[in-house]
């Protein structure tokens, strides 16, 4: 069940990121929106650990996923930009 609810977590992360962020080089479709998401989470989940705000089995919360998933976007941008 826990695969199944990052998996949620990380479309919904995807979706607001998408929307938040600006730009037209963005990924689509369910997969990719999943995948940004679930991605960002793990990036947040990494920062917040290597910073101290989460300890060794503390995952990141909704807030801190989506802008994770804003960060990943954003570099995603950067590098279609230049292709």
């Amino acid at each position: 069940m826990g695969i199944i609810w990052a998996i949620i977590i990380g479309f919904l992360a995807g979706l607001i990121a998408k929307w938040v962020t600006p730009g037209d080089n963005k990924p689509s479709g369910f997969i990719l929106t999943t995948v940004l998401g679930v991605i960002g989470s793990v990036l947040a989940t990494w920062l917040g650990q290597a910073v101290g705000l989460y300890g060794p089995g503390d995952g990141a919360g909704f807030i801190a996923s989506i802008i994770g998933a804003v960060i990943i976007l954003l570099a995603w941008n950067q590098i279609a930009r230049r292709a």
